[in-house]
């Protein structure tokens, strides 16, 4: 994996990057390039946990179409 790929999924730039990871940007930046394996596996750890604590909504959960319908 490409070092830009990585900062790419993990927020778009080195500081959101860094802060998903828990690390400082100066240590995101001494990445190499490519990532050795186990950075590979820090990514998609990190990728993992913010998947499992805010899973994307489903489309209707967005338009509200799956709330309960109230008749009045």
């Amino acid at each position: 994996m490409q070092k830009q790929h990585a900062i790419d999924l993990l927020g778009g730039s080195v500081s959101a990057a860094a802060k998903a990871i828990n690390r400082t940007p100066q240590a995101i930046s001494q990445w190499p390039d490519p990532l050795s394996p186990g950075l590979i596996d820090r990514v998609h750890a990190t990728l993992y946990r913010q998947e499992k604590l805010n899973p994307p909504q489903t489309k209707e959960a967005k338009h509200g179409t799956d709330a309960p319908s109230q008749d009045f």
